[in-house]
């Protein structure tokens, strides 16, 4: 390669000519295609920010400039030109490089971003700590138009306009997430783009801005300018006039000299904030995007040619996603009550073939899960079952909402919490960790997890049938190919299951971690240690009276969930002990995650590392019963006689 190979860091990159930029995008795009294609990684959604990563750090000082990226897995273009286009096929592997911004990982991820909507709040904080500090340099955040519909980034648009700081926001207009943007912002957007010719427009200031479209001889005609034309028609004109944002657009985001004198003109902006609206293909130079969105907006290895992925090994069982939208399917079929919602992630949560098949009951909100908590208290308060299908880590965003317009209200709505647990690749900002602590603290919701495919069924059918909240996890990826073709029936509310029979010791095992629990006694089982095996299913509310006489005739438990133990469903059962009086006759080992960020790597992996499997939980239990005296001693203790 020309250029790509001679450039180290941004320095280097801004000794170019500005002539010479495209073609530094083009080695960047054909780099990271054959990278990805080797590795997978958010491939679609880096290839249509590599200009806009080009003409930022050209443009701009960094780092002593401060580029903010919003959710970061479009910021590939950004790693490789900062330094770490050696490391790029480490991408999302354990000891490798972020698939996001990381701040410990290179002094131009000035903030880490995971989830949307966050860029914008975060810039506007730096420019007034610089303000504040008396220091001098640019501030530039990069959002997306989905992200830009989110709540946290609407704030931070009011509040910037207010403040008036000095700040750059470049929009990233693809008019995608994941999934297509909707939305009435998506609308606005539209319109300006629909414009059939360009116009120029001088702000007082005297600085030149490119691309303004023209909007019509009646809409000229009731404008004083073509400012107030933009203002009248779409958002960022509104921000100009309302907001207090300057405007500059639209510019082709896949041209970098017009994004590098569009980027120049914002950087003269002094009395306030401006927007540069640069409109971008996602998936550019992918091979045949336009055929499945989803696919190749994060990939596996694919076929450079074709785009197609390489062959892998079908997975023998479906997924959780797929057996949640195929199980929803069938129960709004039967009940026309029941309503389906995703936040911007459709095939992520399933949600992609409920839509299809009830277009009137089904809704993406896009990226904007607060408001889908509370829409689906909404339509609660009316009758109506909804069920919101949203990732464990986004429905953190919406915790407030969960408790205040759903549990408060004891309200009948659902949440299906997919990718709960270690999710592997995508690392901390994506593991679904807390979920069961901070849902169990509040009162009027039930909370349960499936040991496989067949019981998810039947948990979302007795989740929507509960007259109040009730929320379901489980994990990313395939089940463990159990028979699926029975109708889905209820479960008793807060009753477990027993496994298997065992007199030594007893493993409690909540979700995911069932099967692992099985195998580990079997395994403890030729070691002469008898375990029980008792499938929790619920931990609000728990089974209390399972659970306390376990508890009075074996000496030893063990809990095991995929999650941090703060909180978590061991320390529910501990409570429960403690509530009882009879913490100090049996012995408690939980087992989950420590204190402590989990990295990004292969799921398995990381669930080894941490003892969530079937040998780990083995090595566990062996142990303690090895501390706890010899075995003789332990068997007398816990009063076995054999």
């Amino acid at each position: 390669m020309r250029f790509l190979s001679e450039i180290n860091s941004p320095k280097d990159l801004r000794q170019l000519r500005v002539e010479d930029l495209q073609e530094v995008a083009d080695e960047v795009r054909q780099f990271m295609l054959e990278t990805c294609s080797r590795v997978g990684g958010h491939t679609g959604a880096s290839l249509g920010a590599v200009e806009l990563a080009v003409a930022m750090h050209y443009v701009f000082d960094t780092p002593n400039d401060k580029l903010v990226w919003d959710v970061g897995h479009q910021a590939y273009a950004h790693k490789i030109l900062t330094g770490r286009r050696d490391e790029l096929h480490t991408i999302k592997q354990y000891g490798g490089l972020s698939g996001f911004l990381k701040r410990d990982e290179s002094e131009y991820d000035t903030f880490g971003a995971g989830h949307a909507s966050t860029s914008l709040s975060a810039a506007l904080g730096m420019a007034v700590a610089r303000d504040t500090k008396g220091e001098d340099f640019h501030v530039c955040a990069l959002i997306g138009d989905s992200s830009l519909a989110g709540g946290m980034a609407m704030e931070a648009i009011n509040q910037a306009g207010h403040l008036k700081s000095r700040l750059i926001v470049l929009l990233n207009d693809n008019e995608m997430s994941i999934a297509p943007a909707v939305g009435g912002l998506a609308r606005y957007l539209n319109r300006i783009k629909g414009a059939q010719s360009y116009q120029q427009l001088k702000e007082d200031i005297g600085d030149t801005f490119e691309a303004v479209p023209y909007f019509g001889e009646r809409l000229r005609r009731a404008a004083k300018s073509v400012k107030d034309a933009i203002a009248a028609a779409v958002l960022p004109g509104a921000l100009v006039n309302e907001l207090g944002f300057k405007y500059i657009g639209y510019v082709d985001g896949h041209n970098v000299s017009m994004l590098v004198r569009a980027l120049e003109e914002a950087k003269k902006v002094d009395d306030g904030p401006v927007i540069v609206h640069a409109l971008t293909t996602k998936g550019k130079g992918f091979p045949n995007p336009e055929k499945n969105y989803y696919a190749y907006h994060a990939t596996g290895p694919f076929d450079i040619k074709t785009g197609k992925p390489l062959s892998a090994s079908k997975p023998a069982a479906p997924t959780y996603t797929e057996v949640f939208g195929r199980t929803m399917c069938e129960l709004m079929e039967k009940d026309e009550s029941i309503v389906a919602l995703t936040a911007a992630m459709p095939d992520g949560t399933g949600v992609d073939k409920i839509l299809e098949k009830f277009p009137d009951r089904s809704f993406d909100v896009g990226i904007a899960e607060q408001h889908a908590v509370t829409f689906c208290a909404g339509m609660a308060c009316e009758g109506l079952k909804p069920v919101a299908a949203i990732y464990s880590t986004f429905l953190q965003r919406a915790f407030d909402q969960v408790v205040h317009d759903v549990c408060l209200q004891n309200l009948n709505v659902t949440l299906a919490m997919d990718r709960a647990g270690i999710v592997g690749a995508d690392g901390p900002t994506h593991h679904g960790l807390q979920d069961i602590a901070y849902l169990r603290s509040y009162p009027n919701i039930v909370l349960m997890a499936p040991k496989d495919e067949a019981e998810m069924r039947d948990m979302l059918l007795t989740a929507i049938e509960y007259p109040a909240p009730a929320a379901l996890r489980y994990p990313r990826g395939s089940g463990h190919g159990v028979d699926i073709s029975a109708a889905p029936k209820k479960i008793e509310i807060g009753k477990s299951e027993v496994l298997r029979e065992g007199g030594d010791m007893a493993i409690i095992a909540y979700g995911s971690m069932v099967y692992p629990a099985v195998k580990a006694a079997e395994q403890l089982d030729k070691d002469g240690i008898d375990a029980m095996v008792i499938n929790a299913r619920f931990v609000k509310p728990l089974d209390a009276e399972m659970i306390l006489s376990v508890a009075k005739t074996h000496r030893l438990l063990v809990t095991v969930e995929e999650a941090y133990l703060t909180g978590g469903f061991g320390s529910a059962v501990l409570e429960l002990l403690e509530e009882n009086g009879i913490q100090d006759q049996v012995k408690v080992v939980r087992m989950g995650v420590p204190d402590r960020i989990v990295t990004h790597g292969d799921a398995k992996l990381l669930l080894a590392k941490y003892g969530l499997d079937a040998d780990g939980i083995y090595t566990k239990v062996k142990e303690t019963v090895e501390v706890m005296e010899d075995r003789r001693a332990v068997r007398k203790k816990l009063k076995i006689v054999k």
